[in-house]
């Protein structure tokens, strides 16, 4: 295990954050600025003029803001956080090297705080840690518990109009509920007391890898809640010192749901949760659609009874959870009858939980799809083109424009052309159109009354700003 600095060590000393605005960094970069410290900060979509509202939010809650040209790094003292995927000649890396300032990744200073805290809940899974970190943020508020919530997605619960982007939430050292990650083997850096598994599923590494990541998680968990429905998951259990499972259709699942129980709307759901502790019965009422959605609850309540909070609590709380910005996110209505989602699916169970939502209902679907680099694309791009196609009917239609490029791999000989032909290959109907902009006025130009138009990607704010344009061409 590596040594770090201690938090009160390193909250003596400014921070800048290179990417502020990145999910991942501005909610630790507001964690840490509600820790005491001094927070500022550069991103690149700032000086490309992006999302000019998020940093203009970030500056009123008392962030310093620099171009991403070094001009922000004046001291030693300065402790600079940065993605591991940063490249060395970025003008902040270049400047921190020259004057010597200590380097964190994000996952490294997470952990720090994670590790230090009084009681660290880690969600873990290829699948569902936001909307579950966020779930359980919000039982341990509503319970009193007063956490300190890492989340990468904005929880809509804690959004007020002086923290409109409430990805974190600042709350007592003495609980941290945070999601860890797989994708760089991360997840390696945390000590979980309460340690969840919601499933081990083909992402960013191969099923080997994940076992192993995944397995040694639950090692380290003081207790252990996995998720029964998921064999791959379950086959870890050993690994596991103290465990609580949950699931969907495991009847043995300690906690789980009362079969026939479950009825699904297009918004909303309810179902009857079982806590097999003590055979008692609680009624579940959620605002937001789709079984991976139930899946996640159950997780969540699992999780939280793993830290000490009644089972009854727990499904109570959840009754007034709002959901997470960018998780079937609707935007809304057009005038014609054209609903249009907002969706951060990038994989392929991410992808197919949502499709499986939108198809248990009538009307056409057409999804949008932005690939978020060339590399997830060679390493899951058959996965998601078989996703594609079997989850969307034949009158159903996915649009694919062509990557964006956050770093990482330069070999691009495996784009979107690849993924549209195995889809049409396989019996689905795909177009790729290169350029967003474009794919937006297709989209508009094939909608008719009933559609649901789903726009489906990670790593990028704009697609949000994306989702309203396409609304308001609607109207």
């Amino acid at each position: 295990m590596v040594d770090f600095p201690t938090p009160d060590e390193l909250f003596a000393r400014p921070f800048f954050f290179c990417g502020i605005g990145g999910s991942g960094m501005l909610p630790l970069a507001q964690i840490v600025q509600g820790r005491g410290a001094r927070v500022a900060g550069s991103d690149r979509s700032r000086d490309q003029g992006r999302t000019p509202d998020k940093f203009a939010a970030l500056e009123a809650q008392g962030f310093t803001l620099y171009p991403q040209d070094g001009s922000g790094i004046v001291s030693s003292d300065q402790v600079l956080v940065a993605s591991a995927a940063v490249e060395d000649t970025v003008p902040e890396m270049v400047r921190a090297k020259e004057l010597g300032c200590m380097r964190l990744t994000r996952a490294e200073l997470n952990s720090i705080l994670f590790n230090t805290s009084g009681a660290g809940i880690a969600i873990a899974g290829t699948s569902g840690k936001s909307t579950v970190t966020g779930m359980l943020g919000w039982i341990m508020q509503f319970a009193g518990r007063e956490p300190t919530i890492m989340n990468g997605a904005v929880m809509k619960n804690f959004v007020t109009p002086e923290h409109p982007i409430a990805s974190a939430v600042v709350g007592s050292r003495s609980i941290y509920v945070s999601e860890v990650d797989e994708s760089d083997g991360s997840i390696a850096l945390y000590r979980p007391a309460v340690g969840v598994l919601l499933n081990v599923s083909l992402d960013h590494k191969s099923m080997d890898e994940l076992r192993v990541l995944f397995g040694d998680y639950l090692a380290r968990s003081r207790i252990a809640a996995i998720n029964a429905d998921d064999p791959e998951a379950l086959a870890l259990l050993p690994r596991a010192k103290e465990v609580i499972t949950f699931g969907i259709d495991q009847p043995r699942a300690q906690i789980r749901i009362k079969p026939g129980s479950v009825a699904d709307g297009p918004t909303r759901q309810a179902a009857t949760v079982i806590d097999r502790h003590d055979g008692s019965e609680h009624a579940l009422v959620l605002a937001m659609p789709g079984r991976h959605n139930l899946a996640n609850a159950l997780a969540a309540i699992a999780g939280a009874a793993a830290a000490g909070v009644p089972v009854g609590v727990a499904v109570e709380a959840l009754g007034s959870f709002a959901g997470l910005a960018r998780r079937f996110d609707v935007i809304g209505t057009s005038p014609t009858g054209v609903t249009v989602i907002d969706d951060f699916g990038h994989n392929p169970e991410k992808c197919a939980a949502t499709l499986r939502t939108l198809k248990a209902h009538p009307g056409r679907v057409i999804a949008f799809f932005q690939p978020h680099g060339y590399g997830p694309l060679r390493q899951m791009g058959a996965e998601l083109a078989e996703t594609f196609a079997r989850e969307l009917g034949p009158d159903d239609l996915t649009v694919m424009c062509d990557p964006v490029y956050f770093g990482g791999t330069v070999d691009r000989s495996e784009g979107t052309g690849r993924i549209i032909d195995l889809i049409t290959a396989a019996g689905g109907a795909a177009e790729h159109v290169p350029s967003r902009d474009e794919c937006g006025a297709r989209i508009v130009a094939l909608a008719r009354p009933g559609d649901r138009i789903v726009v489906m990607g990670a790593r990028d704010d704009t697609l949000t700003l994306f989702a309203r344009d396409l609304l308001a061409s609607l109207a």
